[in-house]
């Protein structure tokens, strides 16, 4: 009677379980190999070569340094884009407050030279002896880390006086940076707050409002720029106006620039051609900030459409990544590693084209540089890994504000429901 009774109630257990299995499933999400984050990878790897090759034009040396810095970038990359990018979720404040901890110690004057070793009067880099290392390139990515883990499931940033916390957490990094100085580095945290906000579904009147009242003042922080800043947008502004009073002195560099890329025409002048044109141009940080006008001489406009394409493949493939995630902290990041990269992409070749002032800023993956090509390899490293994690089927909803139908605020049903 006792193993009846046992044996008709086993199948019920059976069912219970399976059912608690199925339920945890729905819970947990899955790894995935093949997935988005590829188009990421595969791009940043074409354009971490193809900065190799153009750095070899003038600077065979360099580029195999920038060979030891690749190789070394790919393997952080890949410790970091093993881990679930969760656990950077649960370190970001503390490695915000670290890295500013960082950006105000090399404002320090009474640091020795041999561990802050100013360049070009610019303070921007710790030297360890084995290497240097530029705490702004990885403050970027503490702040969306910081940025991401604090918008995820907030509604307050729907309210205009909401958004003031985001931007003061946005302007204690931008000040410290300008300080060193840092135009470049500096102009690329705005773009990105305002790509996480959006996403995040911040009201679109509020950050319009933003920025206008932005540009309104913009006029009155000219004479906080440092002379060097100023002489370089008057050189830009007389390059669009044709005037030449500046090409010999302070548009120099822009003006070389521009030649350089002018003589690539359509298909390039080849390797040894464009070594010979750019060393007597004496085109000033050619392997660094003026890398695509050595992309442009060499490979022409071929080369400059090329490279165009595989960052808009890589910025591309970022957006992706964050639509197909459901975890708020992973979208938000995903969003502000690609506006960070894109962002950069335009101001330098911007400033190579002599559309913008030309701001010491570097091209992503392709300047020479280690700080700069570790940095943003542990932003692919990061996107790659919230591509690789299927989010959980059972979620919370994150990002949808609709305010409810009339009818649902005041319990009002439908008729059709009644019926």
């Amino acid at each position: 009677m006792t193993n009846a009774s046992s044996n008709a109630s086993s199948p019920d257990r059976i069912t219970a379980s399976g059912l608690h299995d199925q339920a945890r499933a729905l819970h947990q999400g899955r790894v995935l190999i093949i997935n988005t984050g590829w188009i990421c990878v595969i791009a940043s790897l074409l354009l971490s070569i193809g900065g190799i090759v153009a750095i070899s034009t003038t600077e065979p040396a360099l580029s195999l340094r920038q060979m030891i810095h690749f190789a070394v970038a790919l393997i952080i990359a890949l410790a970091l884009a093993l881990p679930h990018y969760r656990l950077w979720q649960m370190v970001s404040y503390p490695a915000l407050a670290f890295m500013l901890a960082l950006l105000i110690f090399v404002l320090i004057p009474q640091v020795p030279e041999i561990i802050v070793r100013p360049r070009n009067g610019a303070r921007r880099w710790i030297h360890l002896f084995v290497t240097d290392i530029q705490p702004s390139e990885i403050a970027k990515i503490a702040y969306i880390l910081a940025l991401a883990n604090y918008l995820r499931f907030r509604k307050n940033y729907r309210r205009f006086l909401g958004l003031l916390l985001p931007l003061m957490l946005t302007f204690i990094p931008i000040m410290l940076i300008l300080v060193e100085p840092d135009l470049g580095t500096a102009l690329l945290f705005l773009p990105t707050l305002f790509a996480m906000l959006i996403a995040a579904g911040a009201k679109l009147k509020h950050l319009v409002l933003i920025i206008v009242l932005g540009l309104s003042v913009a006029p009155m922080m000219y004479p906080l720029l440092k002379p060097h800043q100023k002489d370089r947008i008057m050189a830009m502004a007389a390059q669009i106006r044709g005037d030449e009073r500046y090409v010999n002195d302070i548009g120099y560099q822009g003006s070389r620039a521009k030649t350089l890329v002018g003589a690539g025409r359509l298909t390039g002048v080849g390797k040894e051609h464009a070594r010979d044109l750019i060393h007597y141009n004496q085109l000033p940080e050619d392997h660094n900030d003026m890398i695509f006008a050595v992309i442009c001489c060499r490979w022409g406009m071929a080369g400059a459409l090329a490279t165009g394409a595989l960052f808009t493949l890589l910025c591309v493939g970022g957006v992706f990544v964050a639509a197909q995630c459901k975890d708020p902290f992973g979208r938000l990041v995903a969003v502000g590693l690609s506006t960070v990269l894109f962002t950069q992409m335009t101001i330098n070749i911007g400033m190579t084209l002599g559309l913008m002032p030309i701001t010491g800023m570097t091209l992503p993956f392709v300047s020479y540089g280690g700080s700069s090509l570790v940095s943003v390899w542990i932003m692919i490293a990061l996107i790659f890994s919230i591509a690789l994690r299927r989010s959980q089927y059972l979620t919370r909803h994150s990002f949808e504000f609709d305010e409810p139908h009339e009818d649902e605020r005041y319990g009002i049903i439908a008729s059709a429901e009644s019926d």
